[in-house]
This record gives C-alpha cells, structure tokens and sequence, in this order.
C-alpha cells in the first residue's frame, strides 16, 4: 500500500520508491493565514479563557494550574487530554524547564504537536489497481459534501475519480450526490433509492476497475452509530468491496461535525469497532468554537484527522496540519 503525499506545488507528480506514479494533491495545502481565518471562533474563544488565567505577573502554582485545567476541558481539549498537558506541564515547572507563565502556551503549543506525526497525515492509497475509499458518518455531519470536496479536489489534480451512492434508503441522498458529481464533473455510479447499498458498492468496484478509475469514494447511509443493524449494513459494504478489489478499502474516513464537541469522540470509539476507521474528516470546523476537539480526538482515539472543513465551497477542504493547527489555535 503506498501513502498518497501531499506535494507543495499544485499539479506536480511523484513516483513511490516501486515506481509507480502518484497522485499531486498539493492544492489539498492551505496557507497559514486561511487556516488562522477560519479558526478564528476557536481562536477567539481559547485566547480569552487563557488570558484571564495567565495575567502578567502572576506566578504558577497548584491555584494557577487547576484554573488552567478547567479553562483547556471548557475548551474541549478533553478531560484525558488536558490531565496529560497539566501532568506534563507541572513536571515541567518542578524540573524548572519553565519559570514563568509566559512560557506556558509555547509548552502547550510544542505539546500538541507532537501528538502529530508526519505519517498520520497521508491518504493511503493502492499500489495497484483503484484507490477505494469508504466514507461513514452520522446524519447531517456534512459527509456528502466532505465527499464532493476531496473529489474535486483529487480529480482537478488529474486522477480520475467515481464516487458511488450506496445510501440508498433516501432518495434525496442518491439526489444530492449526483448534482454534486456534475457540478464537479465526475462520473457516479448509483442504483434507484431503496436497492441494495452493497449492490451499489459491487457495481461501482466492477466500474471503477473496468474504466480504470484511479479513486473510487463510496458513500454510505448517514446512519445513528447507536443502530447496529445500521451499522451491520456499513460492515456488509466495507466486506463486499473487500472481495472485489485487493486491499480495499484502503481508507476508512469517519466524517465527524466539529459543532458536536466531546460527542464526536463517542462517534468514532463506535464506527471503529466496527469498521476500522482509518482517518477522520472533521467538518463544519470554521463555524464553531469548539475546534479543540481535534487534540482530544488525537490523544484519546490515536485515530489521525485527515482532513478538515473550513467553509462552503468545493475548495474549503484541507489536508490536517498540526503545525498551522495549533499556532492557529494559540495565535
């Protein structure tokens, strides 16, 4: 299996060490400044609450350091992550490696970075053969559009792409897809609303490797992660793609609504127990405040967020980058 890279010039290519050709998707890259613009709900709200804990002058103490644990949980830095910042940032001060509180949002920021490694944010991909991604989520997550998003994106960086409409028990779902799959000129294939979701899921496999597709996206029934013959169906899909293309599915992306908070991590512990969730699309991530749930979906779950939603249009996706991610948080 080879990790799709994201390449800093838009339109170039690569080749994996076997030689096979890559997929540039370098306009998956956001500039620091777009990311700092769209998180400025988040910004806003964590600059304020840290603020009124770490005035000038004052001095880090047990008072000081319970204040900052309520102010990063209120933040939805979450419980088990916040207790391992404070732990690590109490050890810190006792080994004397921080003085004063002005050192304490860069010890933050280094932190939470290294949550990240540079591996977590590739797209896996196929050595061989189409690319299958299966995309899961719950009802009104923004899932459809988070699919229309990376098809666009990946077809205009040359790779041809077929998404599949296997949520089929709404007919405005198997709608909605095709008007975005012409909108953004890719090829669909979809059954009439109330057949067989994995039915779909075997004929988009049989297209993708007879036209030779480069990614196939499958979209799915925005189901409740707590109905399990719901959940049984994504897990029949997930099976049916397995037989017909090797590997597959190479990606698992949970799409999840940033405007949930904590509920979201509840979200992903189930949809991976039953479908090995590789990744997460976090969106509608610029309409709220609560955007520090990526660190604790990262710390608790182990689980990389891939990609983020940042606005309306097709080009408001963006590959997952910690660094520009904090410093947007903390700026």
């Amino acid at each position: 299996m080879r990790r799709l890279k994201f390449d800093a010039a838009f339109g170039a290519t690569r080749q994996d060490s076997s030689g096979s050709k890559g997929i540039a998707v370098g306009i998956f890259s956001k500039t620091a400044g777009y990311i700092k613009d769209r998180l400025g709900k988040t910004r806003d709200k964590i600059s304020t609450s840290l603020s009124s804990v770490l005035s000038i002058g004052r001095k880090i103490d047990e008072d000081l350091l319970d204040e900052l644990e309520e102010t990063l949980i209120r933040d939805d830095i979450g419980i088990e992550t916040t207790d391992k910042l404070v732990t690590e940032l109490r050890e810190a001060y006792r080994s004397k490696q921080i003085a004063s509180t002005d050192d304490i949002i860069p010890f933050l920021k280094e932190h939470i970075k290294s949550y990240w490694p540079a591996r977590d944010r590739q797209l896996h991909t196929s050595a061989a053969g189409p690319t299958v991604i299966l995309v899961a989520g719950v009802n009104g997550t923004g899932k459809t559009t988070s699919i229309a998003k990376l098809a666009y994106i990946l077809s205009r960086n040359g790779s041809k792409v077929i998404v599949a409409a296997c949520d089929t028990f709404r007919a405005a779902a198997v709608e909605q897809l095709s008007i975005w799959a012409e909108r953004i000129g890719v090829q669909i294939v979809k059954h009439q609303a109330g057949a067989d979701p994995a039915a779909v899921a075997f004929d988009a496999c049989q297209a993708a490797v007879a036209r030779e597709a480069d990614i196939l996206i499958l979209d799915t029934a925005g189901r409740l992660h707590t109905k399990k013959d719901l959940m049984q169906q994504l897990v029949k899909i997930r099976d049916v793609v397995a037989r017909q293309i090797p590997s597959a599915p190479h990606e698992v992306l949970l799409v999840l609504d940033a405007t949930t908070g904590q509920n979201a991590i509840v979200q992903a512990k189930i949809f991976t127990e039953a479908i090995d969730v590789t990744g997460i699309v976090l969106a509608k991530l610029d309409g709220t405040a609560r955007g520090g749930i990526v660190i604790a979906i990262k710390d608790q779950l182990d689980i990389p967020v891939k990609f983020v939603g940042l606005g309306e249009k097709t080009e408001d996706i963006a590959e997952f980058d910690p660094e520009k991610f904090v410093e947007a948080l903390f700026g």
